[in-house]
């Protein structure tokens, strides 16, 4: 059965006052139990969205689990439709970050609170980096300028047709008679602009560079400055004291001048960093059963905050028809599949900013020295509104400082240096001209021919297949022009950052390549790329073992973090291999759209499969080992749970969350004296691995785990679905440090109580959060889908944690891509929208 709604044109005028005192003017249609708002209602008849004086129109079509398939005839529709239906699920978490993006956060919440997205800028210092960008007039500089650097005509469109719909969903229902209470009736919700939508865009594009240092811009001042603020502490300048522990729990390699790789994490339950990254496969027709093409999609971000996924189908008939998922407040999918093509991301562990050391004129805080030259700092005074705790509002005036390579930072400026950032996306709003483009795409050729068109993918690799049966690997994200005999004579240590480029010279300056389309970065002839028939792989690897038969060499220092890889990335491999030869359990060797679902969450600990049986050995040996605090601990019981441990992060398997104590104390014992087989590059999918059960870190490290969880109340032989849960539900998954393919951190109350800012910032979960599995076929895509925390964040919404029951059981969504298999569904609801 189809439920229809139809909405009359309305005239959007100057009507702010009525959105707040949530006046509705029309009555409203009762809907089934799948819709998550009350919708208007019309008399209109017919199931067609329709043409009407050149406004916006469109048809919402939700399926299972809430899912909207975006249906229109034009990019303005299609665009309203999405921004409509995605405020129906969403619209308090865009309304709280766009907030953030007009730099009014401590005029609503004060200056000292922190978001989910950042927990370490306080508002204020948000609020100053953002009211820059608004003062300077950057977006709409960047606005300004003809595609392929500026937005093409379609996606304006589609851009200004989303705020419109989020608007018209506002509008309709009133603030003061929203579904979400996180933000029925508050002030700080109103109509959001095409201009706060492009802000946002370049948000999400600078996250790898300016964004990373918002505190530190916000908050730099000129030594000896009167009146001014304490630094807050930059990504980067706690990269640089807690890398090492990083490195070793997360099981990368961090770079210098990266925050994407460098910028800290929330404490997961065991209290380690959590990895924020992704695993992605492309799999051609000589690794699966029957010579289909597959791709496995599964980033991990944040279940909480402004980059969670939104899963939606978009239609145009005959000029687009493309299904998977996009971050929040983006209008496009910049994950998914079209008829004939599949894609997704991961992280790049390429750098895309540089910071810069600044000679400093004597005497002048505020000048520095480039190739002898003194130059004068630029600065911009930046007024913020700031409400004090007795909800008084005054004007805070901060002031910013910019340099030739970019914005100054408040840490390591001195009277004799100061640092600044260069992000190589700074200008980017060109990547939505190609994820729409990609969006459009049929095969591989096109979407090339988009990635070389735009150039604007801002920091991930792309890992895509056809239905001819071809994998594709590329980085073409925007990676500084730095060439390694630049990084040999620039590279300089900096306490503050780590490795930094010396900005007193110019021989030190960015180059660029004739293909580039904008100056200071490697162009597409000099992108890593690799094209094979049985598989591309990555899991935040850096490019080298894209494939394990065929390693990329040669590549620039800039693009490529070594030749080892952490456990996440060795299991994913090992993964791959075990399927293709059939020696993984699976059945016949090859994949098939089920196999590479199970292989998915196999939710294999790669750490345990190399090393649990020698610390069985070493437990047993030394059944009363002393912890660091002098004490001596009986581990008997430690050894008989992780002897009977299944080696797997099942949300009910018990012995995960002893080991992930016994890892974490492990990766903090300084140098990895206890490995019995240090890493091999002839071994790199096994090494290293073993424990020396005689080394005395690797038993104190036993001692101090066992300890630690007793502290805590923790049994030793807990569930991991005990200790991590969202909004109850038990989570499978562990840390990508320990070697989990599916990758998960979260607290045992997670997601209880939601909104928009959780008071528990460090409990946020991270890791899984769409999953897509897809089949490309003669008769067009298989897929199987997962919204690890559901459409809505909205405790209140039956969409809230509908698919996470889902994830705990590790069940999958049969997508519906074609029109017979939208129209029947059982649960289908239909609304259609002209303005």
């Amino acid at each position: 059965m189809t439920a229809n709604t139809h909405v009359t044109k309305r005239q959007f005028g100057a009507h702010l006052g009525r959105l707040r005192s949530g006046a509705v003017a029309f009555c409203l249609a009762s809907v089934s139990a799948v819709a998550l708002a009350p919708l208007p209602a019309h008399a209109a008849g017919g199931d067609q969205a329709e043409e009407r004086g050149g406004g916006y129109t469109a048809k919402i079509r939700r399926t299972e689990y809430g899912v909207p398939h975006i249906q229109a005839r034009d990019f303005g529709g299609l665009g309203y439709g999405y921004g409509y239906a995605f405020a129906q699920d969403n619209l308090c978490q865009l309304a709280d970050h766009v907030v953030t993006l007009r730099g009014e956060r401590s005029r609503y919440f004060g200056p000292d609170e922190t978001t989910a997205d950042d927990r370490t800028v306080p508002n204020l210092a948000s609020d100053t980096y953002q009211r820059g960008l608004r003062e300077a007039g950057t977006v709409q500089t960047l606005l300004d300028r003809p595609a392929p650097l500026g937005p093409t005509d379609e996606l304006r469109r589609m851009v200004e047709g989303y705020a419109a719909g989020y608007n018209r969903y506002l509008s309709d229902t009133g603030v003061a008679k929203l579904p979400d209470a996180t933000c029925r009736g508050k002030d700080w919700v109103g109509p959001i602009s095409a201009l706060d939508l492009w802000s946002l865009i370049l948000d999400v594009n600078t996250a790898g560079g300016e964004v990373a240092y918002k505190g530190a811009i916000g908050t730099a001042t000129p030594p000896g400055a009167a009146g001014t603020a304490p630094a807050a502490t930059p990504a980067a300048k706690d990269a640089a004291t807690t890398a090492a522990t990083t490195a070793a729990t997360t099981g990368a390699t961090t770079g210098a001048t990266n925050p994407a790789k460098n910028a800290p994490a929330a404490p997961a339950s065991g209290g380690e960093a959590a990895d924020l990254g992704s695993n992605g496969w492309a799999l051609g027709r000589d690794a699966t059963r029957d010579g289909t093409a597959m791709l496995l999609a599964n980033p991990h971000l944040k279940w909480a905050g402004s980059d969670r996924f939104y899963q939606v189908q978009l239609t145009i008939p005959g000029v687009m028809d493309v299904a998977g998922a996009g971050i929040y407040g983006t209008p496009l999918v910049e994950i998914g599949h079209t008829r004939g093509l599949a894609w997704t991301h991961t992280t790049s562990y390429a750098d895309h900013a540089s910071v810069y050391r600044l000679a400093l004129v004597p005497g002048d805080p505020t000048r520095y020295l480039v190739d002898g030259r003194a130059e004068q700092m630029t600065s911009r005074s930046v007024p913020v509104a700031v409400r004090a705790a007795d909800g008084t509002v005054s004007t805070v005036t901060r002031t910013l400082y910019d340099s030739r390579y970019g914005p100054v930072l408040a840490d390591g400026w001195t009277t004799e240096h100061a640092f600044a950032v260069r992000d190589a996306n700074a200008g980017n709003l060109r990547s939505m001209n190609e994820w729409l483009a990609i969006g459009k795409a049929r095969n591989l050729d096109q979407l090339k021919q988009a990635q070389r068109t735009y150039q604007g993918v801002p920091w991930t690799y792309t890992i895509a297949t056809d239905a001819g049966g071809t994998a594709y690997f590329t980085d073409s994200s925007a990676v500084p022009h730095v060439t390694d005999a630049q990084n040999a004579q620039c590279a300089r240590e900096a306490e503050e950052f780590g490795s930094v480029l010396d900005g007193s010279t110019t021989a030190c300056d960015w180059g660029s390549d004739p293909d580039a389309l904008v100056p200071g970065v490697y162009g597409p002839a000099n992108h890593p790329t690799l094209t094979r028939t049985d598989y591309v792989a990555n899991s935040n690897n850096g490019p080298y073992l894209t494939n394990a038969d065929a390693p990329l060499v040669g590549l620039p220092e800039i693009y490529n973090n070594g030749t080892a890889i952490g456990p996440r990335a060795q299991l994913g491999l090992q993964m791959i291999a075990d399927r293709r030869s059939g020696r993984d359990g699976l059945g016949t060797a090859g994949f098939t759209l089920s196999s590479l679902q199970a292989t998915m969450f196999g939710d294999r600990v790669r750490t345990a499969e190399l090393n649990r049986d020698d610390a069985v050995a070493m437990c047993r040996a030394h059944p009363t080992p002393t912890a660091t605090d002098g004490a001596p601990v009986d581990v008997r019981a430690a050894c008989e749970v992780l002897a009977a441990w299944n080696t797997r992060a099942d949300a009910d398997s018990r012995g995960t969350v002893l080991w992930q104590a016994f890892w974490l104390e492990l990766a903090r014992s300084g140098p990895h004296t206890w490995e019995r087989v240090p890493y091999d590059p002839a071994q790199p999918l096994t090494t290293p691995r073993g424990i020396d059960g005689e080394n005395a870190a690797a038993r104190r490290a036993l001692a101090d785990a066992v300890q630690h969880l007793a502290s805590r109340g923790t049994p030793l032989d807990a569930p991991i679905g005990l200790v991590q849960r969202w909004a109850g539900i038990p989570l499978p998954g562990c840390p990508g440090g320990l070697g989990c393919f599916n990758v998960l951190t979260a607290g045992p109350d997670s997601g209880n109580g939601g909104g928009t800012r959780p008071a528990d910032l460090a409990s946020i979960p991270h890791g899984s959060s769409f999953i897509m599995a897809t089949e490309l076929t003669p008769q067009g895509p298989r897929t199987r889908t997962l919204l690890s925390y559901g459409e809505s964040v909205d405790p209140a919404s039956p969409h809230y944690t509908d698919q996470t029951r889902l994830f705990s059981r590790k069940q999958w969504v049969t997508e519906r891509f074609t029109e017979a298999e939208i129209k029947a569904s059982p649960q289908l609801r239909v609304t259609t929208l002209f303005r």
